[in-house]
């Protein structure tokens, strides 16, 4: 019979399990900070937008400068959907748009553009202001952002108590606005675009081609006080010739209201990833603006701004702060995030396996006694004892030979099969020694004849 137990735990096994664990864990750490394997998923923006083109654009400069990311597109339908698809967790990078609903979990990555939203007026126009603009048509570019652009508008008539029904919008390809105004067929024109190519300029080209005359950008004096009934938008100062350089567009200075494009992600996002990934984005700028021009307007958010709407994620502005010195303190404090809890684990796990070795080798000791009490008892017991004894033998083998089929190591374990086999030939001795007393008395009790 073999035996089912070792007779002594192996500290050495134990320790190099612990060791070897807390070496484990150390290395995951160090991989999981330095060389991680990630999948992003990203929105694309509207579809044929300079979003969308913009997205490609970062996705192949990324993917070559990070091999160890990889990013999966969530096409949507509007830059509304984007938001809401980080705010239902599809997506782990969005594109949003500051004036539109933001997502709840959202925090800025960086800003990708700044759009001034601008009024254009023709020369000489009576309109003055956004509450004159009621009962009145104003035309708004075609394209894949013009319901955006619609609601922005919405927005700025109600700061400004003016039902929204109230201005008529027609949706007319860039070139044809011009003529739309000089036709009386609208009375002005919004342009939401940049300080540079877009929108805006072209708008502003169109206007003066064909009314051939200076168009006036309406100031929005109420800049601070509307921004802080709806954040998503931000006060500015136009400046002059922003949109035309002969003559000026505008003429001077004019205040006035902008909105921004953002990257955002959720704020469960890790610091250390929302941190790569934003100075991934602020170092390639250059790659960036060599496949899209919209690259040429990125920015960092500003570490103390106070935006309710989408505060700057805590990584980014680490990174900001500090530099590539904060990646080395966040290394640090993400070793100590996984590392510690592994290292406790892996201790625990040691531990563990030493208490279950303690009690398989108390079991083992247990039963080696118990086996060497039967020899013993087995030398002076009589027939019945000895039959009590020979059941306890035998219930003691079916224990050992059960955990034999559970799977235990039967390797140097010869003691306890020692044991055993002991115990079995004191019982077999008694037996014989009692049917020789038996046959002997048996003997003596006999008649002579």
């Amino acid at each position: 019979m073999i035996g089912m137990f070792k007779l002594r735990p192996s500290r050495l096994a134990t320790s190099m399990l612990a060791g070897g664990l807390l070496i484990v864990a150390a290395l995951l750490g160090i991989l999981y900070l330095w060389s991680p394997h990630a999948t992003l998923r990203i929105t694309t923006g509207p579809a044929g937008g300079l979003a969308q083109r913009f997205i490609s654009a970062f996705i192949s400069v990324t993917t070559a400068a990070h091999p160890r990311i990889r990013f999966e597109t969530v096409d949507v339908s509007s830059l509304k959907d984007s938001a809401k698809a980080l705010e239902d967790g599809k997506v782990d990078i969005a594109i949003v748009r500051s004036d539109l609903p933001p997502p709840v979990n959202g925090q800025t990555l960086v800003i990708l553009r700044r759009d001034v939203v601008a009024i254009i007026l023709p020369q000489n126009s009576p309109i003055k202001d956004l509450v004159q603009l009621s009962g009145k048509t104003i035309a708004i570019p075609a394209g894949p952002l013009a319901e955006d652009n619609s609601h922005a508008l919405d927005l700025l008539l109600g700061y400004y108590n003016v039902a929204p029904e109230a201005v008529k919008r027609i949706v007319l390809p860039i070139p044809e606005i011009g003529a739309a105004i000089h036709e009386k067929r609208a009375s002005a024109a919004l342009a939401i675009g940049p300080i540079g190519p877009g929108d805006a300029v072209d708008v502003v080209a169109a206007v003066a081609k064909a009314a051939r005359g200076v168009p006036v950008l309406m100031a929005i004096d109420e800049g601070d006080a509307i921004s802080k009934r709806f954040p998503g938008f931000e006060s500015i100062d136009v400046p002059e010739g922003a949109f035309k350089a002969h003559p000026a567009t505008p003429a001077d200075s004019v205040k006035g209201l902008a909105i921004t494009y953002r990257l955002a992600v959720p704020m469960t996002m890790l610091n250390a990833v929302a941190g790569a990934i934003g100075r991934s984005i602020l170092k390639t700028k250059g790659k960036l603006m060599a496949v899209s021009p919209m690259a040429g307007q990125i920015e960092a958010p500003d570490p103390d701004e106070k935006n309710p709407v989408l505060p700057i994620h805590p990584g980014v502005a680490a990174y900001l702060s500090s530099g590539d010195q904060s990646f080395l303190d966040s290394a640090q404090q993400y070793l100590y995030v996984v590392g510690i809890p592994l290292s406790l684990a892996a201790s625990l796990i040691a531990v563990l396996a030493g208490h279950w070795r303690n009690r398989k080798l108390q079991d083992d000791q247990q039963k080696l006694f118990q086996l060497l009490v039967i020899a013993d008892q087995a030398t002076k017991a009589e027939q019945p004892e000895l039959d009590e004894l020979q059941r306890e033998l035998h219930a003691t083998v079916a224990s050992c030979v059960s955990q034999l089929l559970r799977g235990s190591n039967s390797a140097n374990q010869w003691p306890v099969s020692l044991a055993i086999e002991h115990a079995r030939r004191a019982i077999d001795a008694r037996k014989a020694a009692l049917r020789a007393i038996s046959a002997q008395d048996a003997g003596k009790s006999a008649p002579r004849v």
